[in-house]
């Protein structure tokens, strides 16, 4: 008889350990059932999935061969891929940072103290052009205790004027220099690239030599990679433009006096923390490393401790089904702690409707309140740390930012880079690739391109500030779809009906049940009413049944192979005699011979589909 270990835990150990050479060959097994006959490294390729920046997202991640890996580090030590402090977030979680955009000082302050009442550690203000007067921000703090709650600035162009006006109140108020909690927000490169504007870094200097003298806590500038992010930039352009302005900031503190370990220590990072966990998780820690080897590069590697301020991503917003917004920004907000986030903001589900209500922003900020009380999530310091993916995930993406960070140091640094149009160019070609896959649904966008709800009743909000503009785009991941949407909700205005188009399925459930699901999911993305009744139709009954839908003379076919070789010729025929100029089949291209007209499948260009479909039936761009 069989003794077991006395831990009882070690049953694994008395069986041989599998080899990935066995696990590949299972692989070409399953391969083989779908038609796919490949072996080797090449059945690992057919399930691997490429993803931007040339990175290959694998089906198995296992130790490297030879046993090397990058030395991440410890906590709060160089590279500082763990973490820029040996504690992390352990003590009190992250800094829970709500944004306030709005106007009128008095309403801002009534949020502000809100929000700071219920699980809110900082501020982060819009002032200037486009939000609050800076004349208006005492006002607007008027009650918070600003030796308790950190305040950040956006300012754009007025961030001279707003960062005095704010040292100012901390005086005025007599909060001890070294009790100031601030980020000050200066970002003339940042403000650059949203609006064209071109701005002098001296006042941003100034204002840092300022703070590093005489304000112990206080931060003059930040490097914001969010207006990269929102151009439609990837992880790793993200991370080579952030590297660029931080360099460019650098040297400049450093020319005008400051040691490097004082410049280091007047920057902070702003990143987009998205939906896709793995990727935000890795682009933090390999921001980190990167900044730690400029700093040790330039003689500073002990103060490369990069800090970093993460907000949820505004290209994953939805204005379609915006409640869906809530569980992207969850797992982004995960995904920003987990990285290792200095400060995280939860961006709230309706921000790109308008000013968000208190409901929204009571739902933003208990979603940092309930992954760190709740979920404990601030209790591990680096806890994706050792995962052969995550590992291998940031040391890809680190390489790879490495590289345009170089491309644009080569073009002449940030600035120039800029006005070359080196970065509209790069970013342009990343988010055309994207949009490609946006428009193909081969990246899903739920409520709006998968599972949309022609019914919902809109979400309205007070309108919003408008953005600044003349730089860089913005763009959405929603927007082509939400275009197409705007176009049914116009027609649904002046006609009191949606575009409608008739599902004709073929046969029983079994045969037609998920090609009218998807037909029924795509047409609906584009705003087109899908009708079905009856429920399964035939030749004998197709004509009738069109004619009862009140189509706008478009009609698609949904069914099996087999049931289109036997009725589609036939229903295609009857559906034309009663007045369907276009008869369109749910499934791969030449399935019923040329009884149809057009098909529509699984990786079809779907907005140009829809964008067609709307023409034809007279409902206006």
């Amino acid at each position: 008889m069989t003794v077991l270990p006395d831990d009882g835990l070690s049953l694994a150990a008395e069986f041989p350990d599998a080899t990935h050479e066995q696990w590949q060959r299972l692989v070409e097994g399953v391969l083989r059932k779908s038609g796919k006959e490949v072996s080797g490294e090449a059945a690992e390729d057919a399930l691997s999935t490429p993803i931007e920046d040339g990175l290959t997202t694998r089906p198995l991640y296992t130790a490297p061969p030879d046993g090397a890996a990058p030395d991440t580090g410890f906590p709060g030590f160089a590279p500082f891929v763990r973490g820029g402090r040996p504690e992390g977030t352990t003590a009190n979680g992250w800094d829970v940072r709500q944004r306030l955009a709005g106007t009128d000082p008095v309403r801002v302050n009534e949020a502000a103290l809100a929000d700071l009442e219920n699980g809110v550690t900082s501020l982060w203000l819009t002032v200037g052009r486009g939000g609050l007067p800076v004349e208006g921000l005492a006002r607007a703090l008027d009650g918070v205790y600003l030796d308790l709650a950190p305040i950040t600035l956006d300012a754009g162009a007025q961030y001279a004027e707003a960062s005095r006006a704010l040292l100012r109140l901390f005086t005025e108020r007599a909060v001890a220099p070294e009790a100031a909690r601030a980020s000050l927000g200066a970002d003339p490169l940042g403000h650059e690239a949203r609006t064209g504007e071109a701005l002098d870094v001296a006042d941003a200097v100034e204002l840092a030599v300022e703070a590093a003298v005489g304000w112990p806590g206080v931060r003059a500038l930040t490097v914001d990679a969010l207006p990269y992010h929102e151009a439609g930039g990837s992880a790793a352009e993200e991370l080579g433009l952030s590297l660029a302005t931080g360099v460019a900031y650098l040297r400049a503190l450093t020319e005008a006096g400051l040691s490097t370990e004082a410049a280091l220590g007047q920057l902070e990072f702003r990143y987009a923390a998205t939906a896709d966990q793995f990727l935000t998780i890795a682009k933090l820690r390999a921001a980190r490393r990167l900044w730690a080897r400029i700093a040790g590069a330039s003689g500073a590697p002990e103060a490369g401790a990069q800090l970093q301020h993460a907000v949820t991503s505004p290209v994953m917003m939805t204005r379609r089904d915006p409640w869906v917004n809530m569980l992207r920004t969850t797992v982004a907000c995960m995904a920003a702690g987990v990285g290792g986030a200095d400060s995280v903001t939860v961006l709230p589900f309706d921000s790109e409707l308008g000013l968000p209500d208190a409901f929204a922003r009571r739902i933003s900020r208990n979603t940092s309140t309930i992954l760190l009380e709740e979920s404990h999530l601030a209790r591990v310091i680096d806890p994706a740390g050792g995962s052969y993916y995550v590992e291998r995930l940031t040391d890809e993406l680190a390489h790879a930012a490495w590289q345009f960070f170089q491309t644009v140091e080569k073009a002449g640094g940030q600035a120039a880079a800029l006005r070359s149009g080196l970065v509209a160019e790069r970013l342009a070609a990343t988010w055309a690739a994207r949009s490609k896959k946006l428009a193909k649904r081969r990246e899903p966008i739920t409520g709006v391109s998968e599972f949309p709800l022609l019914s919902e009743k809109p979400v309205v909000r007070e309108p919003a500030p408008a953005a600044p503009t003349g730089g860089l785009p913005r763009v959405r991941r929603d927007e082509a779809y939400e275009a197409l949407r705007a176009r049914s909700d116009a027609h649904l205005a002046a006609t009191g009906a949606r575009p409608r188009i008739f599902l004709a399925a073929l046969g029983p459930a079994a045969a037609h049940t998920a090609r009218a699901t998807f037909a029924s999911n795509l047409f609906q993305a584009g705003g087109i009413e899908p009708v079905h009744d009856p429920v399964s139709v035939d030749p004998a009954t197709a004509a009738e049944a069109y004619a009862a839908s009140g189509a706008d003379g478009m009609a698609v076919l949904c069914s099996s192979d087999a049931l289109y070789e036997e009725q589609a010729e036939a229903v295609a025929g009857a559906l034309r005699a009663a007045g369907a100029t276009t008869v369109f089949l749910a499934g791969k291209p030449g399935t019923a011979g040329a009884s149809v007209d057009e098909y529509v499948f699984a990786g079809c260009d779907a907005v140009a589909v829809l964008s067609s479909v709307l023409d034809r039936m007279g409902v206006p761009a």
